[in-house]
């Protein structure tokens, strides 16, 4: 048995294959588009993942706007921030997230999906948020997938 054919290959910055997809999220669950997001920014559908590559593709997410909460989660969720001076605890909801810009939103939601670390950082820039149907990336020619046949 000839074991040199088994050798695992390890993706880096210049043999992994970055795309451009667009997701639309007109009628989708906030959490669940977001976190197939996360795992499309980090490359977990590709075969050859790699931990510590930047290995996923840059997605763009166009109808921001229309994305679903379900229940009352617009306004009784609260997202907490700290400014680092006394008394500087800042509380926020959905809904004020979405009254500035709905890639807020996005970027909120989907930072805590990724690693804590310089790599998720730099994933974080791969994702482009729009609140209408059209986006500035016609150049990069993306690809539209239907975010439904993810897990």
């Amino acid at each position: 048995m000839d074991t040199l054919s088994f050798k695992t290959i390890s993706a880096n910055k210049a043999t992994v294959n970055k795309e451009w997809v667009v997701v639309d999220a007109n009628g989708q669950t906030l959490g669940r588009l977001c976190a197939k997001v996360a795992k499309l920014l980090r490359g977990k559908y590709k075969p050859n993942f790699t931990p510590h590559v930047d290995c996923g593709d840059n997605v763009i997410i166009i109808n921001a706007e229309k994305v679903v909460l379900t229940g009352k989660k617009w306004n009784d969720r609260v997202y907490l921030r700290y400014t680092g001076y006394p008394g500087g605890q800042r509380e926020y909801t959905p809904a004020d997230l979405m009254a500035k810009g709905p890639s807020y939103l996005f970027r909120k939601v989907v930072k805590g999906m990724l690693p804590k670390n310089r790599l998720g950082s730099k994933l974080l820039n791969n994702m482009y948020v729009y609140a209408g149907t059209e986006h500035k990336h016609e150049a990069q020619q993306p690809k539209t997938i239907d975010i439904n046949l993810y897990k």
